[in-house]
C-alpha cells in the first residue's frame, strides 16, 4: 500500500505550494507511462519553464536511478528513500548541505514529494506477507502526473531554440553580405567610417551569446545599414555597367589591363607626395607574398586584393572588427605609412586569436616604428614558416 503523509518533519511549516504539490501527487496518472530518462532529457530542454536549474535536474536524476525500472508505472516503487550518502555517491559527491538545497528545489517546483516518516528518515516497512506496509522518502509521481506537460513545453523549447539558432545563422549571412558590400564600396570610394564602425559594433555582438531579441535588434541594425548601402551599390552598378558597355573591347583584354595598369603605377611614383595612397613608397615585400601568408584579409574584398590601395581599404575595413580605435590606425599610418600598417594588421587579423589586445599590440608596433628599423617583414615571414610547418 502506499503511505500518505501530508506534513512535513520537523521545523518546515505547511506552505500553499507544498499542498499543492500533494494534491498533485494524488492526480490521475495519464494513460501513456514515459519512460523517466526519456522524461529526463525533455525536463532538461524544459528546465526554465518548470523553474529548475541543470544542478536540480543532476539530483532528479541520482533520485530516478534509485526507481527500478526504466518506465514510471504508478505503483508503490515511486517513492524511493535512499540515505543522504547513497544519494550523494549517485550525485558525484555533492556535498549534503547542497543537495538539500536542490531537493527543496525540486519539491518547490512540484517534481517530486515528500513522504515524510514519523523520525524524518527514508526508509520502508514491510507487512507479515513482505508486501509494502510503509513507504517514506521522496515521491515521483507528481513528475509522472505532470509528464505530459513536460512532454510538450519540451517540444516547444526545442522549436525556440531551433528557430533562434536559424536567426542567428540568418544575422550572421546578413553580416557577411552587408560587410562584403561595404568593402566592394570603399575599394571605389574609399574607407566610409559612418557605416564600418557600425558594422564592426554588430560583429563584435554576436560574439557573445545572444537572445532571440538581441538577435532581432541586430538584425534591424544591419537592415538600417542596408538601407544606407543599397543605393549606392545601386549607382556603382550602372556606372560600371555603362564603362562595360562603352569599352568592351578593352576589357576583353586581359594583358592591356595589365600593361595600362603597370602604366599608372609609373605615373603615380610622378605625383606630389600627398597624392599617394600611403604617403610613402610602397613596400619592399610583394603583395603577393603578403596574401599568401595572411590569406584572411582576403575574405573582405570581394574582388581581390590587387593593389596596396586595396590592401589599405581592406585593413580600414578590418580595423574596428579588431577593436583598433580610428586613433590608434591612424597613428600607425603616420609611423609605418599605410600600405605598412596595412600589412601590419593583415598579420593581425591572422593570428587575431593569439592577440587579447590588438589595439595595444598595434601602438606598441606605432612605437616601434617612430624609430628606424621597423618592418612588418618579419612578421609575414613568420607567417609563412608557421603555415609551412603545419603538418597536411
Amino acid at each position: 500500500m502506499r503511505h500518505i503523509s501530508m506534513t512535513p518533519f520537523g521545523r518546515q511549516a505547511v506552505t500553499a505550494g507544498l499542498l499543492a504539490t500533494q494534491a498533485l501527487s494524488e492526480a490521475p496518472a495519464p494513460a501513456q507511462i514515459p519512460d523517466k530518462w526519456a522524461l529526463l532529457r525533455d525536463l532538461t530542454a524544459a528546465r526554465k519553464a518548470h523553474g529548475v536549474s541543470d544542478r536540480d535536474l543532476a539530483v532528479l536524476s541520482a533520485l530516478l536511478s534509485f526507481h527500478p525500472g526504466r518506465e514510471l508505472a504508478d505503483d508503490d516503487r515511486l517513492i524511493v528513500f535512499p540515505s543522504n550518502a547513497a544519494l550523494s555517491e549517485r550525485a558525484h559527491g555533492m556535498a549534503e548541505s547542497t543537495l538539500r538545497r536542490h531537493l527543496a528545489a525540486l519539491v518547490r517546483a512540484g517534481l517530486i514529494a515528500r513522504r515524510d516518516s514519523p523520525n524524518g528518515k527514508r526508509y520502508a516497512t514491510r507487512d507479515s506477507a513482505g508486501a509494502l506496509d510503509a513507504v517514506y522518502g521522496f515521491d515521483l509521481r507528481p513528475l509522472l502526473v505532470l509528464s505530459q506537460r513536460i512532454m510538450a513545453r519540451a517540444a516547444e523549447a526545442r522549436a525556440a531554440e531551433l528557430a533562434q539558432r536559424r536567426l542567428r545563422e540568418a544575422v550572421v549571412i546578413r553580416l557577411r553580405d552587408t560587410a562584403k558590400l561595404l568593402a566592394w564600396i570603399e575599394e571605389r570610394r574609399g574607407p566610409c567610417p559612418g557605416l564600418a564602425d557600425p558594422l564592426g559594433a554588430i560583429h563584435r555582438g554576436l560574439r557573445r551569446k545572444l537572445s532571440a531579441d538581441d538577435l532581432h535588434d541586430l538584425a534591424q541594425r544591419l537592415d538600417a545599414l542596408r538601407a544606407w548601402i543599397d543605393p549606392i551599390i545601386a549607382q556603382e552598378t550602372e556606372e560600371v555597367s555603362g564603362n562595360d558597355r562603352e569599352s568592351e573591347r578593352h576589357y576583353q583584354n586581359s594583358e592591356t589591363d595589365i600593361f595600362e595598369s603597370e602604366l599608372c603605377r609609373e605615373k603615380q611614383k610622378d605625383r606630389p607626395e600627398t597624392e599617394a595612397v600611403a604617403g610613402r613608397d610602397d613596400p619592399a615585400i610583394p603583395l603577393a607574398l603578403v596574401l599568401k601568408a595572411a590569406p584572411d584579409i582576403l575574405d573582405y574584398q570581394p574582388d581581390g586584393i590587387r593593389s596596396w590601395r586595396a590592401l589599405v581599404a581592406a585593413a580600414a575595413f578590418v580595423r574596428p572588427m579588431l577593436g583598433i580605435s580610428p586613433d590608434a590606425w591612424d597613428s600607425a599610418c603616420a609611423a609605418m605609412g599605410a600600405p605598412n600598417a596595412a600589412i601590419t594588421l593583415a598579420c593581425m587579423l591572422q593570428r587575431a586569436g593569439e592577440i587579447n589586445r590588438p589595439g595595444g599590440y598595434l601602438r606598441a608596433l606605432t612605437g616601434m616604428a617612430e624609430g628606424p628599423g621597423f618592418s612588418p617583414g618579419p612578421m609575414v615571414m613568420a607567417l609563412l614558416r608557421a603555415d609551412n610547418a603545419r603538418p597536411l
